[in-house]
């Protein structure tokens, strides 16, 4: 495990003893930050479609976009 590992593994255990309220009121401090509110939405939306199958951007923007 690397040093990253193991304090991201220290901040979770932590994170996952407080009560629900507690959890609920260090996300909404989360968010609060635009930037890492942005990453945690994009690695959502990363995760989410992480099963699609790839495609060329293009391809999506014609699609997503009418154009090219």
């Amino acid at each position: 495990m690397t040093k990253n590992e193991a304090t991201a593994e220290v901040f979770w255990m932590a994170f996952s003893a407080l009560p629900r309220g507690e959890q609920h009121s260090v996300l909404t401090r989360m968010m609060d930050d635009r930037a890492l509110r942005h990453d945690l939405m994009d690695i959502a939306l990363i995760e989410e479609r992480r099963d699609e199958p790839e495609r060329p951007f293009r391809e999506y923007l014609e699609e997503a976009h009418g154009r090219p």
